[in-house]
């Protein structure tokens, strides 16, 4: 009966979490290649920097077996059964979020899918409703006034994350890839391209996220980014082992991830 709900109900959901039934709603850059222009006139973006996306091309990503069919039946079988066991775990999560801060359990938020499709990311709310809602933590002058008691501990062992689970189920995340950068993160995406970072489907963890997360800068987190990009291209065993690689890496943050940067660094 359980598997049977899920399944309905991650049918029901997938058109629902993709950013694509209103034109205003779609990424006019999807499946597209594009270069960041620097341009002082305009408004910062996430990134911090002013300027904007322009069209040079077409994606030409071209995807391994691997990619296509091995890793997606993974991340079906190990995220259905990861949200059948940590089913108690998210309903106790739940409750501490609510008497800690009432309101919504679930914080959602626009992210870059694969070909640059706008998704519906889902994290366990571990900040106040007075928040800015498109702007990374690290650039906030001072986070810890809307970080809840609750969202700390969430967020200091990437229990926040949790919910991209259901994500990774409904087909628009995968575990492990790179991070979704936010709509408005234009550097990022443009730096991603040179790699091919944005042509995949991004994920819970990745070869960036253990080699430094918040504390890499733009050019480097891309970088490294598209050395998983170029070791997934292979298949087979060498796409397997970067994928056992990085899960395994990753272990270590439910413990205490230090490479976490709250509030604005200056570098």
């Amino acid at each position: 009966m359980i598997t049977v709900a899920l399944i309905t109900f991650a049918i029901m959901e997938k058109p629902k979490s993709i950013y694509k039934n209103k034109p205003e709603e779609k990424n006019l850059m999807e499946g597209k290649t594009v270069r960041f222009i620097y341009d002082q006139s305009e408004p910062k973006n996430a990134d911090g920097v002013c300027g904007h996306l322009t069209v040079i091309g077409n994606s030409e990503h071209k995807a391994s077996i691997y990619e296509k069919v091995v890793k997606r039946a993974l991340d079906t079988i190990l995220s259905f059964c990861a949200l059948i066991i940590l089913s108690p775990v998210f309903l106790a999560i739940s409750l501490w979020i609510y008497i800690d801060d009432p309101g919504p359990i679930l914080f959602v938020q626009k992210r870059i899918g694969k070909n640059k499709r706008y998704f519906k990311l889902h994290k366990f709310r571990s900040m106040k409703m007075s928040t800015p809602h498109d702007v990374p933590t690290h650039q906030l002058d001072n986070p810890d006034q809307y970080i809840t008691r609750a969202g700390k501990f969430l967020r200091s062992h990437s229990l926040d994350e949790l919910p991209q689970i259901w994500d990774i189920f409904l087909g628009n995340m995968s575990i492990i890839g790179p991070r979704p950068g936010l709509w408005n993160q234009d550097l990022l995406t443009a730096e991603r391209d040179r790699y091919e970072a944005n042509d995949i489907k991004p994920g819970l963890t990745g070869w960036s996220q253990i080699n430094g997360r918040d504390e890499l800068g733009i050019s480097e987190k891309a970088r490294l980014d598209g050395i998983y990009v170029t070791e997934l291209m292979q298949g087979g065993w060498r796409a397997i082992k970067m994928d056992m690689k990085c899960f395994y890496n990753s272990l270590h943050v439910f413990r205490k991830d230090e490479s976490i940067v709250e509030g604005i660094q200056k570098r």
